[in-house]
């Protein structure tokens, strides 16, 4: 496998589920990490003393990665720490389901800012240093929603199609100086978001995937570590990874 060692990673959102277990994955395998979170503070300080304690560089930021200044301060944080950037892994995100006729404009903006606009925010910022240092590897989490849909959720699937969509034009411009982008689409992972469901809805669920159970949080990580460990001639790709749920 693919060493890290040197390497700088932003993992946004990552003070718990699945930005938390990208974060060690990463870090287990030698790179300096940055723990960014908007509220969970406790939970971050927590991973961070974890990854610490298993011999792992890691610094915990605060940032609302909607909001440009705050993307700008996160990279800029994380440059300063650790001398440059080489990986930005864009996981932020957050849901407000809600069918369209019951949805606010309020909840429509908040999900697109969150989890589209911010990817664009932190790309902007991160690709100056990623260039500094000869290259670099983005990944964005998108979702299966974005693929296939869902009723009452049309903010988040409109946001993570979005993020294949510019994924796609990312990595055509950013090929020239050595950077990667690629998108990685989950399907049902064992997260907050899941396991917060009703027993009725997650046993519906379950029926529709072909290999008969949600995905572990680890195994989405391990194919994020792959990509920016050895993926050096993968780019403008979306992975899924979703136990048979969804076929493209």
């Amino acid at each position: 496998m693919g060493s890290l060692s040197g390497k700088v990673a932003i993992v946004t959102g990552s003070s718990r589920g699945l930005g938390a277990a990208i974060v060690k994955e990463l870090a287990l395998h030698g790179a300096k990490v940055t723990i960014n979170y908007f509220h969970s503070k406790d939970q971050a300080e927590q991973l961070r003393r974890e990854l610490e304690d298993q011999g792992c560089e890691a610094i915990c930021v605060q940032a609302d990665v909607s909001q440009p200044e705050q993307a700008q301060h996160l990279v800029q944080c994380t440059v300063q720490h650790f001398g440059g950037l080489d990986i930005l892994v864009n996981n932020a995100g957050i849901n407000r389901d809600r069918t369209i006729r019951r949805m606010s404009l309020e909840e429509w903006r908040e999900v697109i800012a969150t989890d589209l606009d911010s990817v664009f925010y932190c790309t902007y910022y991160a690709v100056p240093h990623m260039i500094e240092r000869g290259g670099g590897r983005i990944l964005n989490m998108s979702s299966i929603v974005g693929e296939m849909g869902n009723i009452g959720q049309a903010n988040y699937a409109a946001a993570k199609a979005g993020i294949v969509g510019f994924t796609k034009a990312a990595a055509l411009e950013l090929a020239r100086f050595n950077i990667t982008v690629n998108a990685v689409c989950p399907g049902f992972i064992e997260t907050d978001m899941v396991t917060s469901l009703s027993e009725e809805v997650q046993k519906n669920l379950l029926a529709r995937i072909p290999m008969g159970r949600f995905g572990r949080p680890e195994e989405v990580a391990r194919l994020c570590r792959f990509l920016v460990a050895e993926g050096d001639y993968i780019t403008g790709a979306a992975f899924d990874i979703n136990g048979g749920m969804y076929l493209r």
